[in-house]
């Protein structure tokens, strides 16, 4: 008995990692209510574990919606009254930061009067290396901020080689993690591929962290850290452009624990529901690519999980609207990915063709998987289309452009 438990690998560190807060000026605003929930939420799951600590709390950038004096106090009373003795805050600056009175100048003073911190910073924690650097006002990295990362990376390398680094900046590095295609920036890339151990946190997407390719591993770990704000995504093809619909359902972050076998447990967390989304993402061994699992690249979507599926008995409706037509019809099937790890829907294409079966129109929605209360079935509504009968058919996709073999279909009249 004893000799299973000394085999058991116990937490000797956790942090929560979180961005875009954006806090308006009111001292009501629903960011500022999520995010401290939020940090209610982290140490309740704390209270709940052997290890109790939380260590530190990471925000990477956009936790103010201006930079105001009045938007970063009221950060800074946020945190004063969540976090507890022995909780270390540490920020880091981004665009909407330095939208305040002097710019970027002006931002940093207040932000260095306000948090009492540098905008970049090297911490270590429990023996683990924290590395926090801030972007310019274009959300960019210069000197001497990539000298300050090469610097304090090296320091972190001397120090144990086979150890996670927890780095942390606003924007992602370039393709990488869902949303990095857009929101992303080369600019740290060359310094932070040098050391495999690094475990990169970064926003400014705001893209769902349920999604699964908000892990990706390549050179680096790289992490999403979603949003207490609303939902943007990164792909065009959609009906409605890159908001989904109810956007504003948005309360995301992750909790980090640290192993004392050197693994890492990464749990992205849902704080509209008050739990995690799954049971985390495992970086056994941080600082051996050799050892990576989450390595599918996010622009060659290859069809490698099960495709999706309608349940049996699902149903298409299709019906004629003032404003054009609208379909109702159930859920497609989550799949199992490639990892093992049950996956949702990313969208569903539909196909209009008229009585002669030319194609009319091609749309593409989301599903709603990134919504933690998501309706009992799929409602959308299309433009109109011209007087005729028509076929519609329902496709659903996966994450990597996985699509279903079967589809759901029905006839729509349009007088």
């Amino acid at each position: 008995m004893d000799m299973e438990r000394k085999a058991v690998k116990q937490v000797i560190l956790r942090f929560m990692a979180c961005s875009d807060l954006h806090y308006k000026n009111d001292p009501a605003c629903r960011e500022k209510k999520r995010f401290e929930e939020g940090l209610r939420q982290l140490y309740a799951y704390a209270d709940s574990q052997p290890y109790k600590a939380v260590d530190a709390v990471y925000i990477v950038g956009d936790f103010t919606d201006q930079g105001t004096m009045e938007q970063m106090t009221l950060v800074k009373e946020s945190l004063d009254r969540g976090l507890r003795p022995g909780t270390e805050a540490v920020l880091c600056m981004a665009s909407h930061e330095y939208g305040g009175p002097g710019g970027q100048t002006g931002a940093r003073e207040r932000f260095g009067q306000i948090f009492g911190q540098d905008a970049d910073t090297h911490r270590v924690i429990r023996g683990f290396h924290f590395i926090a650097v801030s972007t310019d006002e274009d959300c960019r990295f210069w000197e001497p901020q990539v000298s300050f990362a090469a610097g304090a990376l090296e320091a972190a390398h001397e120090d144990d080689p086979r150890r996670a680094v927890f780095f942390f900046q606003h924007p992602h590095l370039t393709d990488t993690v869902y949303g990095s295609i857009v929101w992303g920036e080369r600019d740290l890339n060359p310094t932070l591929y040098n050391y495999p151990q690094v475990i990169d946190f970064s926003g400014h997407s705001h893209v769902p962290i349920n999604d699964p390719r908000s892990i990706h591993q390549d050179y680096v770990t790289s992490v999403g850290t979603g949003t207490f704000s609303y939902f943007e995504m990164d792909e065009f093809d959609k009906i409605c452009g890159t908001f989904p619909p109810d956007a504003g359902e948005a309360a995301q972050m992750q909790i980090v624990e640290a192993f004392d076998d050197g693994s890492v447990l990464i749990k992205p967390w849902d704080v509209l529901t008050g739990q995690p989304f799954h049971e985390g993402w495992t970086v056994e061994r941080p600082w051996d690519p050799a050892s990576f699992v989450y390595t599918r690249p996010i622009r060659y979507r290859f069809a490698e999980n099960q495709k999706p599926r309608f349940p049996e008995g699902a149903v298409l409706t299709a019906e004629q609207t003032e404003a054009g037509f609208r379909l109702t019809f159930d859920h497609a099937e989550k799949v199992m990915g490639s990892d093992g790890r049950e996956e949702d829907v990313d969208d569903y294409v539909i196909t209009v063709r008229d009585g002669d079966g030319i194609l009319c129109r091609r749309f593409v929605i989301w599903s709603p998987y990134y919504l933690t209360r998501r309706p009992e079935k799929m409602s959308y509504d299309f433009p109109k289309l011209k007087k005729g009968v028509y076929t519609v058919a329902v496709k659903a996709r996966g994450f990597w452009r996985n699509e279903s073999e079967d589809c759901l279909k029905a006839e729509l009249i349009v007088e």
